[in-house]
Formats: C-alpha cells, structure tokens, sequence
C-alpha cells in the first residue's frame, strides 16, 4: 500500500510539472503585455524596458521557468506582477471563501441527492418519475438564470441574505452563512442532478439483491433496510460521484463568484488570466492539479476500504 501510494504521488508530481509547464509556456506564446498593462497606455518605450526587467521578463523562457521550478521546491511561488503580493499569501487569503462556498454546496448536495436517491429507488412509480424530472431539470436549467432569480426573490424582495459581497466567519457567523448560502445553492444544482441519479441506480441494484429479500422475510423494517443495509452497500459508487464533484465544484465556483461578487478563488484567477500575472497564474494551476491528485488519489484508497475487490493486492 506504501509503494502503491508513492507511486501515485510521483505520477501526480509529473503531472504537476507537465500541466505547469504548458501553462507556462502557453502564456508566454501568447504575449499578453505585461508591462504595458502595468505601465498604462502613456507609458514610454524605456519604462516598458524597465518594468521587464524589473520583473524578469526579458530573460530567456527557460530560465524564468526554472527560476519558478527552484522556487516551488523552497515553498516560494513568487510575487504578483500587479500587486506585489506574495503569491502563497494571496492564494491562502482567497481559499477560505471558495472552500466555504464549495463544501456548503457538498453539504447541499449530498442531502437533497441522498433523499432523491432514495426515496426514487424505494418508490418506483409516479414519484420516481417526478424526481428523475426534477433532477433533470436541475442539471439542464442555467445555474447564472438560476442565481439571478434567487438574488431577486430573497436578496432584493424578500431582503432575507445580501445580494453581492462576503463577511468573513470571523466577523460574524451568520452574516458569513447569508452570504454564502445562495451561492451555494446556486453551484449545487448540477451535482444534485448527477450524484441523486447516481444513488437512485445503486440503490436499485442493492433492493434487487437476495440479502435483501432475506431482510424482509426476517420482518426488518423497510426503513432500517434502506438506511442501515442498502444505502450503506450502495455507497461506494456515490462516493466516488461525490469526491469528484468537489473537483468540479472548484472549477465551476467562477461563475457563481462573479455573480455574486465574491473575493475567492475564481473571480481571482479570472483577473489575474485577463491581466497575465503569470505567477498567480501558476499558483493556482498549481493548487488546482494538487487538489487532482490529492482527491483521486484519497477516492481510490477509499474505495479500496469500502469495496475489498477493488483493494490493490
């Protein structure tokens, strides 16, 4: 297991430099002008010469690339071009509004998705029907429509959360849970879809298993059946579906961040791609392959716990 689990640790450590180095590479190919977007439209050709120089653009690639690559191994990522800021700060100011965001909408997801999975399985007839409808329109309805309609109805009619901005936890708890709560929802709604139709299906092959039907003829109570045995062994697929979800949660937190007005994680990469702070830019690349490999490799050590056969031998 050790072995097994190094391996896989160095496999993402490659990968991490691959997806780096194409990100690297890639925004230098396109030659967004740095320097002119600090310096501003007036700016003379010598201050563009001295703000690349400043920042060491005009030294050959593969010498800043490397210059990155020694500074990963020394924890050290760089500074924004535009603001100076160490990029390892900036990035851990910015974390704690998209992960709020991102494991209240799990939190979201996994409840609605467990009760539509089950209730859908237990219940084949009118209400499997409604739900599987109900989850389908939850995937194919546009999240930024979603989100405009719920800003309206609770923010600016009903005045119950703020509309845009974040307050920190350490403000206040529930100023903090208002303005993340409609967010949350709003990045929820493709999961739910996915991960419920994931469940109704596990669900439906554990009710059609034999244990279950010995179950019933012992005068176990169909809801102990449901909870205790059936969704239990139904679990290792849905969990997989969840772990994964995380993972695109993340990448779909921009668009609710934008919405919203929130300072995390993709209203920040989204500046700092239009500006070509590269160095930002490589900071989340970086976070963002991490958390890859950290997640696929955390699901498949669990699936192995959860389901002996697929153990590595």
């Amino acid at each position: 297991m050790i072995t097994y689990i190094l391996r896989r640790l160095g496999a993402g450590l490659v990968l991490i430099f691959i997806v780096t180095a194409i990100t690297f590479f890639l925004v230098h190919a396109a030659g967004v002008p740095v320097a002119n977007n600090l310096a501003g439209p007036q700016a003379t050709a010598e201050q563009i010469a001295a703000i690349n120089a400043q920042l060491g653009l005009d030294r050959p690639v593969l010498e800043q690339y490397f210059d990155w690559i020694g500074g990963f191994f020394t924890g050290d990522l760089g500074r924004s071009y535009f603001s100076s800021e160490p990029v390892v700060d900036a990035m851990a100011s910015r974390l704690p509004v998209t992960l709020s965001v991102v494991v209240f909408a799990m939190l979201i997801t996994l409840v609605i998705s467990v009760v539509l999975g089950v209730a859908a399985a237990a219940r084949r007839g009118p209400l499997d029907v409604v739900i599987q409808t109900i989850a389908t329109i939850s995937n194919v309805f546009p999240g930024i429509i979603l989100g405009i309609v719920l800003v309206f109805i609770f923010a600016i009619t009903l005045r119950l959360v703020p509309a845009v901005g974040y307050t920190p936890p350490n403000e206040s708890v529930p100023q903090w849970l208002a303005s993340i709560v409609l967010p949350a929802v709003v990045l929820s709604i493709g999961g739910i879809a996915s991960l419920s139709a994931q469940i109704r299906g596990s669900m439906i092959d554990e009710l059609g298993k034999d244990y279950i039907r010995t179950l019933r003829s012992r005068g176990v109570s169909e809801r102990s059946i449901l909870l205790r045995h059936a969704l239990r062994n139904a679990s290792g697929p849905a969990f997989t579906t969840f772990s994964l979800l995380f993972i695109s949660l993340f990448g779909g937190a921009l668009f609710v961040e934008k919405i919203f007005a929130l300072p995390g994680y993709g209203t920040f990469g989204y500046t700092a791609t239009i500006q070509g702070d590269l160095p930002i830019m490589l900071g989340l690349t970086l976070f963002a392959v991490s958390l890859v490999v950290v997640v696929n490799l955390l699901v498949d050590l669990v699936s192995g716990w959860l389901n002996p056969k697929a153990r590595v031998s």
